[in-house]
Parts: structure tokens; C-alpha cells; sequence
């Protein structure tokens, strides 16, 4: 009956933890350049390096990053380019989670314990950097890996330090990376004005089916930022690859993005985290795949759920107690997401779908009329609209929210065609 089945084991410690030491020890016994042979695409930082160095020499350079910035041999590319002759790296600036990976919540500025450079905070009391933080550089690269919702904070980070390179007449260096999801899915509400936040960096949809590099030509010309940009493509990327198909080893870029399909899922259940009613598997070994409280009725929801027929998607009944955040060590009864066709699977239609389900069958626990304004706001800037839940609490059936959008999305698919670097 399913076509296409991406199901993955419930035990996250085994299926994310004990393959990642087997593999490691597969590839400890390999070389180098066997384990980088294995990769289909050729990462922007890589074509940098080997073809386009002469970007940065002689140049004092800024290096924006985290954990997910290596190659396809998972060398740092803060360790790269410190070691690139004729480049002299000056300063780090960590993102949410910082460079090296691992944080929650805001961070500092600090030293990196490796290279002794500065590092200074884009996460913390300030988010873009300061005059006095880009004095000694004259190049700025970002290396980061997204994960192709809006809502992300990375691609904020980037039009950020866009903005701050145009006004320090910095040049700015994005070297490109693979949407993870592919670069063809796109879904959900454009941002409307008034609406932009750090969860909403412009006027792209929830899931904007472009890379880092490609989101970087759009704000650079359509937020008019007019800042000297280079992007360095990738060699190898096609649109319709998603990430198992890139042949590279997948860098948890943040703490609840654990595996290489997470960001499938993050954009269903991402949304409904941020009308903290319900839990979206955060504290649980399974965050953004399942949806859970101790107030619903696993049997009932998944059953009503399943009865939609929406497209590629299929949802167990399923039953967990978080160790963490929203219902801690409390027992939840709701569905664990199955996504069975990627290809027709559109996940913040479904995300909607989820919501309208629970507010129907527990009108009492799950009301977005009675949402506290802080929850009310944060729901409102992801969607980067608030006409979305206003049409939920006036019962507007899903639909209707779903071919509200349609018009925008099709404006925006227009538009971006001209910033697209891949076929």
C-alpha cells in the first residue's frame, strides 16, 4: 500500500548513537580520501579551498560558523582555514548554539580553545555584529549548515550579518550547502510585512525550498542589503536531492535536530510547538516526530487523523513521557509521524491539519482562543502572519487556510526562480 516508507527506530540512543560509533570505526580503518569519495556532492567550503582560495588571500578574514561547518571529511572550517596558507582568520561569531556546537540558550563571547581566536556572540545580547567586532576583518564567509524552514534561526544570523558587511563595506563569502529537505519542496504562508522577526528573516514561505547561498543572492537584492556577495555554489547538487542522497554524514545542527531526516518533521510539528499546548517530542528521544499529551487519547487521534488521507503521511498512536520541558516525566498519549511518500507529503498543510484535529477533539485542553498574547505572538511570527489562527479560532475549515496562501506562494516560486544557482 505505501510506495515510499522512512521509518525510523523509536530508540533515538540506539539508532542515533550506536551506528555512529560501528561507522566510525569503519572509517577510522579507511583513508581520508575513501571516506570523502563517498560523497556525491562537493560542499561550497571544499570548492573554496581547492579552486577559489584566492578569494581570501592575503585578506583578513571573518569566519561565521558552527559545528555543521566541515567537509565532506568532517574537518572544522574554522581548523580549514586557520591553516590555509596566505589567509589570515582574525575572529569567529557564533550563531545560536555556538561555533563549536552544543549550547542552549544564549552564549558569550569567548576564545576559541583551539585556534585562540575570538569568538564573539550573534546569540546572546546582541545579534548581529557590532563595528567593534568587524574592525580587523575585510572579508567575511559564512559557513553554515540550514535546515530549510524559515523559522530556523541560522538564515536570520546570515541576513544579519549581510545587513552589518554592506554598512562596513565588508565583502561577504557564503560557501553553499545542501537543503536538506531538497530544493523543491515549498509550503506554507509568505511572510507578510510586519511580521519579521528572528524565527522570520523575509518574505520567503514556512519551507522555502532553497540553500543558504541561494537565500543569500534573495535578501541580498529583494531586502535591497546591496552588499558585495560572492556565493560559492556547490559542485554535484540537484533540487531533488534530499540529504541521503548527498552520499555526506549528517552534523546534528542544533540538539533537537539530531538526524538527517529532522528536518522533514520539524516544519509539522516546529509550529505547533509554539503554541505550547501540546509536546512535540522536545525531552523525548524523538523531537519534531511526535506530538503528545497527557489529556489526549492516542486511539482517537490517530484514528481521526488517518481518516483525512492526507498526503503522504501516516500516523501511529503512540505513547511517551518526556524527561524534559513541556510535560516533564508526565505520561502523553498522541501519534508518533510517519512521512511515507516525500514526494507528496506537505508539511505545514499537515501541521495545520494537526491543529485543526485537537482543537476539534479537545476543545477544552487545545483552544487557540484562549492563548496567552505571548504564545499567541510566537505562533503568529513563525507563521510570519496572524491570519492563520485567527481563521482557526473562527473555525475556518483547513482548506480554506491552506488555499489562502496559495496565491503568495505563487508569486514567491516567480520571484525566487531568478536567485536559484542549481537545476
Amino acid at each position: 500500500m505505501w510506495k515510499k516508507i522512512f521509518l525510523f527506530s523509536g530508540i533515538a540512543f540506539v539508532s542515533f548513537s550506536l551506528p555512529a560509533i560501528i561507522f566510525l570505526k569503519s572509517w577510522k580503518a579507511n583513508s581520508d580520501e575513501e571516506f570523502s569519495m563517498k560523497a556525491k556532492v562537493k560542499l561550497g567550503i571544499e570548492v573554496l579551498l581547492e579552486k577559489k582560495s584566492r578569494l581570501l588571500t592575503g585578506k583578513k578574514v571573518g569566519l561565521i560558523t558552527n559545528i555543521t561547518g566541515v567537509d565532506s571529511r568532517l574537518r572544522s572550517s574554522v581548523d580549514l582555514l586557520a591553516e590555509l596558507s596566505g589567509v589570515k582568520l582574525v575572529a569567529l561569531y557564533g550563531p545560536e548554539h555556538g561555533v563549536r556546537g552544543g549550547v542552549q540558550g544564549e552564549i558569550s563571547h569567548t576564545v576559541d580553545k583551539k585556534t585562540k581566536l575570538p569568538v564573539y556572540s550573534l546569540f546572546g545580547a546582541t545579534r548581529r555584529p557590532t563595528g567593534e567586532m568587524l574592525k580587523d576583518v575585510e572579508i567575511l564567509v559564512f559557513d553554515m549548515q540550514d535546515i530549510g524552514s524559515r523559522s530556523y534561526t541560522y538564515i536570520s544570523t546570515m541576513k544579519l550579518c549581510l545587513e552589518e558587511a554592506a554598512k562596513n563595506r565588508i565583502k561577504f563569502v557564503v560557501t553553499d550547502r545542501p537543503n536538506p529537505i531538497n530544493g523543491l519542496l515549498v509550503d506554507g504562508p509568505v511572510l507578510q510585512p510586519g511580521f519579521e522577526s528572528f524565527i522570520g528573516a523575509g518574505p520567503i514561505p514556512y519551507v522555502h525550498g532553497m540553500t543558504i547561498g541561494e537565500l543569500a543572492r534573495f535578501f541580498n537584492e529583494e531586502l535591497k542589503i546591496n552588499c558585495a556577495l560572492e556565493v560559492v555554489p556547490m559542485e554535484g547538487w540537484k533540487r531533488s536531492m534530499d540529504w541521503s542522497e548527498t552520499g555526506l554524514i549528517w552534523t546534528p545542527t542544533s540538539p533537537n535536530i539530531p538526524e538527517p531526516d529532522s528536518p522533514w518533521f520539524y516544519p509539522v510539528t516546529g509550529l505547533i510547538g509554539e503554541l505550547g499546548l501540546v509536546s512535540v517530542g522536545i525531552g523525548y528521544t524523538l523531537p519534531f516526530k511526535v506530538i503528545g499529551a497527557p489529556w489526549i487519547d492516542a486511539e482517537e487521534l490517530a484514528s481521526f487523523l488517518n481518516s483525512k488521507k492526507l498526503p503522504g503521511i501516516w500516523f501511529q498512536s503512540f505513547y511517551f513521557s518526556p524527561s524534559a520541558y513541556l510535560f516533564q516525566n508526565s505520561f502523553c498519549q498522541g501519534c508518533r509521524l510517519i512521512i511515507t511518500d516525500k514526494e507528496k507529503f506537505q508539511p505545514v498543510a499537515t501541521s495545520y491539519h494537526i491543529i485543526a484535529a485537537l482543537s476539534r477533539l479537545y476543545p477544552e485542553k487545545f483552544n487557540l482562543n484562549r492563548l496567552d498574547a505571548n504564545h499567541s505572538r510566537k505562533f503568529d511570527l513563525a507563521n510570519g502572519t496572524d491570519s492563520v489562527r485567527r481563521k482557526i479560532v473562527a473555525g475556518e475549515p483547513v482548506e480554506n487556510i491552506i488555499a489562502n496562501y496559495q496565491t503568495p506562494l505563487k508569486k514567491f516560486l516567480e520571484k525566487r526562480q531568478k536567485y536559484l544557482l542549481y537545476n
